[in-house]
């Protein structure tokens, strides 16, 4: 698929969660692995535990495998192909008069998304390796403290963006309720939530205490500020969609929450687990059942009432399967990859570590069912939409611009 070149003004940071959904189906389809593959020596499934299972004697495991395999480089092709583009169309873009205006609006929010596509692009990296390189948790102890640094530089990078935009909002009080009729504000939450898990991992799998001391202590503040920005941000999207009514373009922004609860999620469990591997703190299965009862919940509640307000108002007829053209539609990936996500990191801590289903038991493959058909929807909504907004071959919408969210 050959891609749009220099969009100049038409160009919107909000595509760089095209390069973003990408890179999370990649991670999506890992969690296969990580969760059904023994990996008795390591706190996630890696080249040494996978190969065995490949190259078995069981012809349908084995293919099935290959496939996950392939599914995980497909995306992550497509995950460095995008992030490449939006690169180099951000790049023109910063040199236009837009963006200058963009940074001083109550849209600059958008550009929170050049640092969370960022933190994924971490994330499916370090994935790559361990699936495709042999023998690297061997030397992963010297790979942790690049990966707090990365996150780091990111998070710092984040967070100049977020004080750029938010504090010109407070020193001039003009925020507009009426053009943030949406959740989209909820995209600096999510981006803080990004680093929060990606500095967990270490802060989880590292037996150097001070390496896992060091990533806890990061990772618990992006967590806390996006808890607390997340606060404020819901409350002020939630007044104004009472007061004006959902924004149609951006009412995928209804489920940003789903992704930024599968990420808080993950970070408490990886904290849970670093406190228990070096700092002896009793591990509590019913404790993880109940957390993850509780934030799981709370993501079907959001996606039940997210898909019956955009049925109703046509958004899935006009912007995914229709004519009129959206960046911000690229927002239905992260949902659907969270739920899938979270809703296996709920069957095996939730489910599988209390006794309450067996692994490979037919009641544990009825419930992954309805997330494989999630993600298979998801990734068909993937290709649609590149076809649709970033390859060569679409159009620019009827205003002649490509639209994003207020």
């Amino acid at each position: 698929m050959a891609l749009k070149k220099g969009l100049g003004e038409s160009y919107t940071p909000m595509y760089f969660l095209a390069s973003l959904g990408s890179g999370g189906m990649a991670v999506s389809f890992f969690i296969y692995l990580m969760f059904m593959v023994d990996h008795p020596n390591t706190p996630l499934a890696t080249f040494d535990f996978i190969y065995p299972v490949l190259t078995g004697g069981n012809i349908a495991i084995s293919a099935l495998v290959l496939l996950v395999l392939a599914l995980i480089l497909v995306f992550a092709y497509l995950h460095f192909r995008l992030l490449v583009w939006n690169i180099k169309e951000y790049s023109a873009f910063r040199r236009t008069e837009d963006y200058n205006k963009l940074r001083e609006s109550d849209s600059g929010v958008v550009l929170m998304a050049e640092p969370l596509t960022y933190a994924m692009t971490v994330n499916v990296s370090f994935v790559l390796g361990a699936v495709f390189v042999p023998r690297l948790w061997t030397i992963v102890e010297f790979m942790f403290p690049g990966a707090i640094a990365a996150f780091l530089i990111i998070g710092g990078y984040a967070l100049r963006i977020f004080v750029g935009y938010f504090g010109r909002t407070i020193m001039k009080g003009n925020y507009s309720f009426e053009k943030n009729n949406s959740l989209s504000q909820m995209l600096g939450v999510f981006a803080f939530s990004m680093v929060a898990v990606g500095l967990a991992a270490p802060a989880a799998m590292s037996h150097i205490k001070l390496t896992s001391a060091i990533g806890m202590f990061f990772s618990v503040f992006f967590l806390v500020l996006a808890i607390s920005l997340a606060i404020v941000k819901m409350t002020l999207g939630m007044y104004s969609i009472f007061r004006y009514g959902i924004s149609k373009e951006a009412s995928p922004s209804l489920w940003i929450a789903i992704p930024i609860i599968t990420l808080m999620g993950i970070t408490m469990v990886r904290l849970t687990m670093a406190l228990h591997h070096n700092y002896d703190v009793p591990l509590n299965p019913v404790f993880l059942y109940v957390a993850s009862s509780s934030l799981i919940s709370l993501q079907i509640v959001f996606g039940i009432v997210g898909y019956s307000v955009m049925k109703r108002i046509g958004y899935f007829r006009d912007y995914v399967y229709g004519s009129e053209k959206s960046p911000g539609a690229f927002a239905l990936v992260c949902p659907g990859v969270a739920i899938v996500v979270f809703g296996m990191f709920f069957i095996y801590y939730g489910l599988y570590q209390n006794g309450i289903v067996d692994r490979f038991s037919i009641p544990y493959f009825l419930i992954i069912a309805p997330l494989t058909f999630i993600q298979i929807k998801t990734a068909m909504i993937v290709f649609r939409l590149n076809r649709k907004l970033i390859s060569d071959q679409g159009g620019l919408n009827k205003a002649g611009k490509l639209g994003y969210t207020q």
